[in-house]
């Protein structure tokens, strides 16, 4: 059996790029996308002699061929290679939350020690797509750095009540009506007078499935379904909440769903389950099914927040990060995320605004 090992090193441009990467992958990745190993070396600015020998070297180590060679026809992978650049792929989105909250707590202690005037924010949040970038972004042009851990919304919210982050990310849908599960879950936990909340981004969630829709899908009565087999999200995350709550408005028991147990920690990895088979329906945003090529069936739209508490919102950093939301750099950097906006990024909400469950009397 083969194992794994990681190591880092230090850059002076983090760029957008995911960690993890390996350049046996590059290769094989350049070669299924242009049938040639000349062209995936020009692709990837190597040579052919290179690319030729670190394949060969692979081979060696792996015991196992990974490109088909057919006289007059594209190079193409191996039904190994297949199998390994798809497992390369599924085993880096499970596992990139994680890395990235290993990355944080590295990147906070080197920031402290190298940059006396850096500020760091400390931060719990629900998976999203554009968090990564926000972190980049926020560095590169403020040094302002986040100290970024995932977690479910619920628990991002406790962490922040415990004083174990400075702000945190949850996300509700748009159906927040009094004695709703949104409600029975999160109004305990929000105190006006105590948290403010701070317009991060809009996005769409829905079904993901598999391209074609082999299982003719077409909402949420549908997974009820004995031959549709379903992938959930994880306890005490938003989603999970959002889809107990669809499933309750369907008059559908999560004991009556084939999958409802089977639970993966993001909308990356839920997508790559319907992706790879294991799955024939997910819920998730619709930038998670456009990564993976899924169709998607748009269910709501959510609202993403970012909450701190009430002392700290116009003190330093928090007043600064709200302010590089306001910007069109910041904004620009995700226009190309399918399925969000960003609708008064940057504003704070007062929560009788956002929430419908809070009543206040008025003085006679």
């Amino acid at each position: 059996m083969l194992h794994v090992n990681l190591s880092y090193t230090f850059t002076r441009s983090a760029g957008l790029r995911t960690q993890l990467d390996n350049p046996l992958f590059d290769i094989l990745a350049a070669i299924h996308a242009c049938g040639s190993v000349a062209q995936a070396a020009a692709q990837l600015k190597l040579s052919y002699r290179h690319v030729w020998g670190e394949l060969k070297k692979w081979e060696a180590t792996l015991e196992s061929e990974l490109i088909l060679w057919e006289r007059g026809k594209r190079a193409r992978l191996s039904p190994f290679g297949e199998k390994l650049l798809f497992a390369e792929r599924r085993a880096k989105m499970r596992v990139l939350p994680q890395m990235d909250n290993l990355i944080a707590e590295m990147e906070r202690e080197f920031a402290l020690a190298f940059d006396p005037h850096a500020h760091v924010i400390p931060m719990c949040a629900s998976h999203d797509m554009a968090l990564p970038r926000l972190k980049e972004f926020m560095a590169r042009d403020a040094r302002l750095y986040l100290d970024l851990q995932f977690r479910g919304s619920l628990e991002c919210i406790e962490a922040l009540s415990r004083g174990q982050c400075l702000l945190a990310g949850f996300h509700v849908s748009e159906d927040r009506a009094p004695g709703s599960l949104t409600q029975k879950a999160f109004k305990a936990m929000l105190k006006p007078g105590r948290h403010k909340l701070i317009n991060f981004v809009g996005r769409q969630q829905g079904l993901m499935l598999a391209p074609g829709n082999p299982r003719r899908i077409e909402s949420v009565q549908d997974l009820k379904r004995a031959d549709v087999r379903f992938v959930n999200r994880q306890v005490n995350s938003g989603t999970r909440l959002e889809i107990e709550q669809l499933l309750a408005e369907a008059s559908i028991a999560p004991s009556s769903v084939n999958g409802f147990e089977t639970a993966e920690p993001t909308h990356l990895a839920v997508a790559a389950a319907v992706a790879s088979g294991l799955a024939d329906v997910g819920f998730g945003i619709r930038a998670a099914a456009a990564e993976f090529g899924l169709e998607f069936i748009p269910i709501m739209r959510e609202q993403y927040y970012f909450v701190c508490l009430k002392e700290a919102v116009d003190q330093p950093p928090i007043s600064k990060l709200r302010e590089l939301l306001r910007r069109s750099e910041w904004q620009g950097l995700i226009r190309d995320l399918p399925g969000y906006d960003i609708a008064g990024a940057g504003n704070v909400i007062p929560l009788r605004q956002a929430f419908p469950w809070y009543s206040f009397r008025t003085p006679k």
